[in-house]
């Protein structure tokens, strides 16, 4: 088994280590068919700014032709409500090939949802059936309103979700769930519902520096581990994934 592209990658534009040229050159180096370049969204702690997107993409147009790797446009957008709002207009992903959606502890929101949807995850260990479909309701709404293409670390920071409703709807959309290389908190049983259910699955590393791009031995253990099926994984033995 080995990593065939990878589809989340940070760099200096936000609070990664490394620019843009030198991922995609590292993926270049590990053999590696195609790399994303999904910077943290406006609402985030670690944000572009305003107009950044923008040079993102013509920084990765100019760099096409100089690396046989595929580069793709993405970004990695935050879940900002209960209400599926997330914190990028339709109008901009048009311009994208990927848009990967998370929730993230730290991200700017309406007093509102910080009281109502954030601070309760952030807070409370336990959650509630009724926290769990709020969580799970929310996501729902933003891949019904907008155009997704991976969710990033499910049940992170606290925002417990019904792995089950998501992965249906996931299954019907044609979005994969990511194992991510920073943190996976799926349960083994999560895992054998989305196995079960037929789930596309697609390996990240989330990387935040150069030497980190295609790295993710969390995941590899972990397909190995419960015997994740290898066609139901998108990125690997020389496959690559097609986004929506």
């Amino acid at each position: 088994m080995k990593l065939s592209g990878d589809f989340h990658t940070h760099t200096t534009y936000t609070h990664g280590k490394s620019s843009i040229e030198e991922n995609v050159k590292q993926a270049e180096n590990l053999g590696l068919k195609a790399i994303a370049i999904t910077e943290h969204c406006y609402n985030s702690m670690y944000a572009i700014k305003r107009g950044d997107l923008s040079k993102i993409c013509d920084e990765i147009d100019d760099l096409k032709d100089k690396y046989s790797v595929k580069i793709y446009k993405g970004i990695e957008a935050n879940l900002i409500s209960r209400n599926g709002d997330i914190d990028i207009e339709d109008s901009e992903l048009e311009k994208l090939d990927l848009v990967i959606l998370g929730f993230h502890k730290m991200t700017r929101s309406t007093l509102a949802e910080r009281l109502k949807f954030f601070l309760p995850n952030i807070l409370f260990k336990k959650k509630s059936q009724k926290r769990i479909d709020i969580n799970t309701n929310a996501y729902l709404k933003a891949m019904d309103k907008h155009r997704v293409s991976i969710l990033a670390h499910l049940n992170y920071g606290g925002c417990k979700v019904d792995v089950e409703r998501l992965a249906k709807s996931c299954i019907d959309k044609g979005i994969y769930i990511e194992l991510n290389g920073k943190r996976i908190n799926f349960s083994k049983s999560e895992i054998d519902t989305m196995v079960k259910l037929g789930v596309k699955f697609i390996i990240n590393s989330d990387a935040h520096s150069k030497f980190a791009v295609g790295k993710n031995h969390r995941a590899f253990n972990l397909v190995e581990k419960y015997k994740i099926p290898l066609n139901q994984i998108a990125n690997i033995d020389n496959k690559i994934p097609k986004f929506v």
